[in-house]
């Protein structure tokens, strides 16, 4: 059975260091652009290639993390670190969009790409889809569960799990909060992490709703091996290098005997916790245990003595790889030294030649000894051949020159493994978008009981687990009807694709989708397909993407400032949300459960205040909890007319006047809203 590779973070060459000597598989790092860890200090392109050699002499991987949404105004400088990373010879590509996948794909076919757990793959059906298009690699969700990892497991595509690290509150991938907040986007690697701040539910004094604990599920990577999981995450890019050096060294433990050490336990929570570690979403019972925050036992257990001592277990340079070294000196030649890694050999010819002793001559055992002394590389002779002529002499520094000669030599072959070919002439290129000259109305509804006025609707959702008799019932009515995918699908695929096949029997055709994995089920039942926000549609190459994969209309990412929406080219029917209670988070572990209040008591109705008094309100399908906007989006009639669309979406949630509203036009909605408006990121838009 293949090991499970260690998979470390890094944000400096420091922690690539740590990582390496602590003994990770491979690394992931970013570039200065384009991570999801801005707040890193990241590489430059010099910096790239100085971490990928030095990695690559060890025999460690190095993933590029690009991945982040990417707006069109970026594509070019995008272009540059995709072809920087190749330039690098770094072994993947990690990325968050299929618009980058697209490009990435197009400048280096060779180059592997490996999913993001940005995408928020969550399911079964979300890592089929992407291994049918070719990805090496899937990134799951943090919050899958050990019989839903297993079911990934039956694909044969190599998946990624994290295994030790920080939890965000949100699936990765569908957190809005930091942006809506201050226009610092999780998507783009800005968040500022608002969640960490104090959040109390239904008015409970303190609380920190948003919070959990860290992850850690490193004492079950044996159990992850045996299902076949390729490899073990480790969060952590904006941590420093003790951090990375005593997660690497926990896991390595773990893996390869059964077991942490009490001494290496003591560093990994003492170098960064959060009143400790939590395994709830593997093992499948999340509750109020999850929840913590950084205390100030937590910061002072992380004192300057710890890290020392973290520090000087990696501080010296590593052997771990094998040579063998065959050294022939004849009397009136030159010397001659070569090296094998097993796979490159390299010859070194001296331009000293042998002479005859006349005091002490050179043994084989001196001569043994001074070629082993490699301790400042990557290396380890153990095998050295000597054949060398009796009676002879040659100068100590020939031997040490012909040593480093043939190591640098080494260093340089092993260094680059893969050569890629780069397009580097291709262009970025695509049609200009002609929006229609009327805009249709579209509808999201938590429920079935609607008013005549939803009639006027081009279509309108409302969930898939409805009553199917009401829907049946809203059909006969005249309602043109579609039904959403819950964004939330974990553990629920089969029970999802049962209920697609019942809709398909009464006549229902559209469905909206909002992760790949509500794509995929949907198009193999032959539905016809519309994207939902979630997908985070922002950039032209993602349209035409989604054009391609047959996708028939897009909701554009509310992240999308007017401009830039305006700007995007392609052919496929594109709209954005102008009504509604933005969902700016995703939850698996339900913020209500977190505060001890049990879903009887909620009642579906539950509100979550922060420090300066503004209430979220909070929406949960049985699965998964949205977090709500405190403020309503509203976009005017006149504001409409100005954006380049196709449609816009109306998003009701938590609205009670659905059954009863006499038009979706402006006036009449206005006249109902008593909330604080909004106009969301379409001015501001996001960094």
């Amino acid at each position: 059975m293949k090991k499970i590779e260690i998979l470390a973070p890094a944000g400096s060459f420091d922690s690539v260091i740590a990582a390496v000597r602590s003994g990770a598989d491979a690394v992931y790092l970013g570039e200065k652009s384009f991570s999801a860890r801005s707040s890193a200090k990241n590489f430059d392109d010099e910096e790239l290639k100085k971490a990928t050699a030095y990695c690559h002499i060890h025999g460690v991987k190095v993933y590029v993390t690009i991945n982040t949404i990417v707006f069109d105004d970026e594509l070019e400088k995008l272009k540059k670190a995709i072809i920087s990373a190749a330039e690098a010879d770094v072994d993947a590509l990690i990325v968050q969009n299929m618009g980058v996948a697209r490009l990435a794909h197009r400048l280096v076919p060779e180059l592997a790409l490996h999913a993001s757990t940005q995408m928020s793959i969550h399911t079964a059906s979300g890592v089929k889809a992407l291994y049918e298009m070719g990805f090496k690699r899937v990134v799951l969700a943090r919050e899958m569960s050990k019989k839903e990892i297993e079911k990934c497991c039956e694909i044969p595509v190599e998946l990624e799990v994290f295994v030790h690290g920080a939890l965000c509150m949100c699936v990765s991938g569908q957190c809005y909060l930091s942006a809506m907040i201050g226009s610092r986007s999780g998507n783009r690697g800005a968040c500022a992490q608002p969640c960490r701040l104090p959040f109390s539910v239904n008015n409970q004094k303190g609380g920190h709703a948003l919070s959990l604990k860290d992850n850690s599920i490193v004492n079950y990577l044996g159990e992850l091996q045996n299902m076949g999981v390729a490899s073990a995450k480790i969060e952590g890019r904006m941590k420093r290098p003790e951090y990375v050096s005593a997660a690497v060294r926990a896991c390595v433990e773990q893996r390869d005997f059964g077991f942490i050490s009490d001494k290496t336990q003591e560093m990994l929570r003492g170098v960064f916790s959060r009143t400790g570690f939590t395994d709830a979403y593997y093992i499948g019972k999340t509750g109020s245990h999850m929840f913590g925050t950084r205390t100030k036992s937590d910061v002072v257990s992380a004192d300057e003595k710890l890290f020392s001592a973290i520090r000087s277990s990696y501080k010296d340079e590593i052997g771990n790889v094998e040579i063998t070294f065959d050294f022939t000196a004849k009397l009136g030649e030159n010397p001659v030294l070569v090296a094998s890694d097993g796979v490159h050999t390299v010859k070194k010819i001296s331009d000293t030649v042998t002479e005859k002793a006349i005091n002490r001559s050179l043994d084989k055992e001196r001569c043994e000894k001074q070629l082993k002394k490699t301790g400042s590389t990557a290396y380890n002779p153990t095998d050295v051949n000597i054949n060398i002529d009796d009676n002879i002499s040659i100068p100590l520094s020939v031997l040490n020159s012909l040593r480093r000669d043939v190591l640098n030599e080494l260093d340089t072959a092993r260094s680059v493994v893969h050569n890629y070919k780069i397009n580097r002439d291709y262009e970025i290129t695509f049609p200009k978008f002609t929006p229609p000259v009327e805009k249709s109305t579209r509808a999201r509804v938590p429920q079935t009981k609607l008013s005549d006025a939803f009639k006027k609707c081009e279509l309108v959702f409302v969930p898939l687990f409805a009553d199917k008799r009401e829907l049946v019932r809203l059909k006969n009515e005249g309602f043109n009807i579609g039904v959403e995918i819950p964004r939330g699908m974990f553990g629920r695929e089969d029970t999802i694709a049962k209920k697609l096949s019942e809709m398909k029997e009464i006549g229902i055709s559209d469905v909206l989708c909002n992760n790949l994995g509500a794509l995929y089920i949907a198009k193999n039942l032959g539905f016809t397909l519309h994207s939902g926000f979630g997908m985070n549609f922002v950039n032209t190459l993602d349209l035409l993407w989604a054009e391609k994969y047959g996708i028939k209309d897009a909701e554009l990412s509310f992240e999308l400032d007017f401009k830039r929406i305006n700007a995007l080219g392609g052919n496929i029917p594109r709209g954005i949300i102008s009504y509604g209670y933005l969902p700016l988070m995703l939850c698996r572990s339900c913020p209500v459960r977190g505060a001890g209040i049990e879903c009887k008591s909620c009642k579906n109705q539950s509100k979550m205040k922060d420090r300066i008094g503004k209430q979220f309100l909070l929406k949960c399908d049985g699965n998964c909890t949205e977090v709500l906007n405190c403020d309503l989006l509203f976009v005017s009639d006149k504001q409409l007319l100005t954006f380049s669309t196709s449609f816009n979406i109306f998003r009701f949630t938590v609205e009670n006047y659905v059954e009863t509203v006499e038009s979706l036009n402006e006036s009449s909605l206005i006249s109902m809203l008593k909330e604080k408006l909004t106009y969301g990121l379409y001015r501001r838009g996001v960094n």
